[in-house]
C-alpha cells in the first residue's frame, strides 16, 4: 500500500442550504461542482480546502442524528490550519458562529479553538 495524502473527507448535513453557506460564505471553500443525484434525492458539492484537500458535502432525505457529544466513538473533529487565531475567531464571530475559547495544545504549544457546523459536526482551527 502506498498511500500518499488523504483525498476528501465526507460529510452528510441535514439542511444542505445551510450548510452550502456555511462551508462556501462563513469559511470560504471554493465550489469545484455541484451535482444533484435525483436517484438519491441528494446533492454533492465539493469543495477545495486550500490548494491540496478536499470537502465532499452531501444532502441526503432524512439524515439520521450522529452522537457527538460526549467523546463518542468515530471522527473526533475536523481541523483546519490557520495563521492566525484572533482573526479568524472576529471572522466567525462576524457570521454569528460561536466558538469556544482559545486554547494551548499543551505537547506542541500551538493554539486552537473549538467551533461547530450547522449540523454540530465539531470543527477546530489549528494556528500554523
Amino acid at each position: 500500500m502506498n498511500i500518499t495524502a488523504v483525498h476528501h473527507v465526507a460529510i452528510i448535513c441535514s439542511n444542505y442550504e445551510a450548510s452550502k453557506k456555511f462551508y462556501t460564505e462563513v469559511l470560504g471553500f471554493q465550489i469545484l461542482r455541484e451535482v444533484y443525484r435525483e436517484e438519491r434525492e441528494s446533492y454533492k458539492l465539493d469543495l477545495c480546502v486550500g490548494n491540496t484537500y478536499q470537502i465532499e458535502l452531501f444532502s441526503f432525505p432524512t439524515p439520521p442524528k450522529r452522537i457527538s457529544f460526549p467523546e463518542a466513538t468515530g471522527l473526533r473533529h475536523l481541523a483546519f490550519s490557520v495563521s492566525s487565531i484572533e482573526e479568524a475567531v472576529s471572522h466567525l464571530q462576524k457570521h454569528g458562529i460561536q466558538t469556544g475559547s482559545i486554547r494551548i495544545d499543551e505537547i506542541t504549544g500551538k493554539r486552537f479553538v473549538f467551533f461547530q457546523d450547522p449540523d454540530g459536526l465539531p470543527l477546530e482551527l489549528y494556528e500554523k
